[in-house]
């Protein structure tokens, strides 16, 4: 996870052809149609897999090496992968778990807020300079780990007194610890409007209680953009991805017309994943469609989480085409539009006006001037 950077070639974007759109099945039987595959939806609700409290291990020890990070400007090394999975991962039972794409955005976490589910924003408590030396100090002594003693009120930077600790970290006489790399995993409350997380606040409208998610349709090799009810979404884990999110690795929207979006962590999951041997994913991602993807998340029986990005294997990240915006999408907002008075600048009137219609690629998707 990483911060919000600047959109990539928005100018580029906007100069490109205006994508071809196809209408999606509309009339009574279109209309059916697409009401029995919203009560099924409504029936199994959303499929929820393990949430994102905590920095996620990687499915293969790892070694550093002294080269230039692909991954991190200014980092003078680079983390890469062995062939031999962790003790941690083979414990998880790994090999029966699911494998979903690793969508490349920013976490959030939806929870209760002022009595109503609320989007939250990640934010890390993290050393003050003092402590931050302090701790390396004690790291380069090769030391065991576990001994180093924390000061909470001291060590660390202050945070907005909304903030709370993400649900899996340990704690000490009631005070959060650390993790292993010094930090405190956390959240705050993305309010209306908010200016310091204004991408975080576009895909949610209080008011109407929904948010704006991308996830699969129910007919195959299809995607849907739609609202969801923030209350089918509590306690669980999303990535936002979108014009302003990680240098936009799917290209989607432009600088005067930005996109973003919900995706729930899991969402995708990979229908022909590689064996789990290192030779076998490096090809899988080298030579298949559907591995042009930033990673895979597995999410195993017992809640764990293990993931395997790219740059663990060397290859490189952002792709110039990936698998998750090359796909076909439909904007369903079916029974919302006419339910609520949408701001005509948000994002949620914008679809709407898009409601039904059809575009051949994730990426194609663009707003009228």
């Amino acid at each position: 996870m990483a911060e919000a950077a600047p959109p990539r070639a928005a100018a580029a974007a906007a100069a490109q052809p205006r994508p071809r759109r196809t209408p999606f099945p509309v009339g009574q039987r279109g209309r059916a149609a697409q009401a029995r595959r919203r009560r099924a939806r409504a029936a199994g609700a959303m499929r929820r897999r393990g949430a994102v409290q905590r920095k996620v291990p990687c499915l293969f020890v790892t070694e550093v090496k002294d080269e230039p990070s692909a991954k991190r400007e200014r980092q003078p090394f680079k983390v890469l992968a062995t062939d031999t999975i962790t003790g941690k991962a083979l414990e998880a039972d790994v090999h029966n778990a699911v494998p979903t794409e690793k969508v490349d955005g920013t976490c959030c976490y939806v929870t209760t807020y002022k009595g109503q589910p609320y989007l939250w924003a990640r934010l890390d408590r993290k050393p003050t300079k003092q402590g931050e030396k302090r701790f390396k100090r004690f790291l380069y002594s090769l030391e065991d780990c576990k001994e180093f003693v924390w000061n909470v009120e001291e060590d660390f930077k202050p945070v907005p007194d909304t903030w709370i600790p993400a649900k899996d970290i340990e704690f000490s006489n009631g005070n959060p610890l650390p993790d292993e790399n010094g930090h405190m995993p956390g959240w705050v409350p993305v309010e209306k409007n908010s200016k310091q997380y204004c991408w975080h606040s576009s895909v949610v409208n209080y008011e109407a209680g929904i948010a704006l998610v991308l996830k699969h349709h129910a007919d195959p090799g299809l995607l849907e953009i739609s609202p969801v009810p923030l209350s089918e979404l509590l306690e669980q884990t999303l990535e936002l991805i979108g014009t302003n999110i990680n240098a936009n690795p799917y290209e989607l929207g432009s600088k005067k017309h930005p996109i973003h979006l919900l995706v729930p962590h899991g969402a995708f999951e990979i229908k022909n994943p590689p064996a789990l041997k290192q030779n076998d994913i490096l090809s899988w991602f080298e030579s298949c469609t559907e591995g042009k993807v930033e990673g895979i998340v597995w999410h195993c029986n017992d809640g764990c989480l293990i993931k395997l990005h790219r740059h663990h294997l060397g290859l490189p990240w952002p792709l110039a085409e990936t698998y998750l915006n090359s796909q076909p999408v439909v904007i369903s907002f079916s029974g919302t539009k006419s339910d609520y008075d949408f701001e005509p600048k948000s994002l949620f009137h914008h679809f709407s006006m898009l409601d039904g219609q059809r575009f051949d690629r994730l990426k194609d998707i663009k707003f009228d001037a």
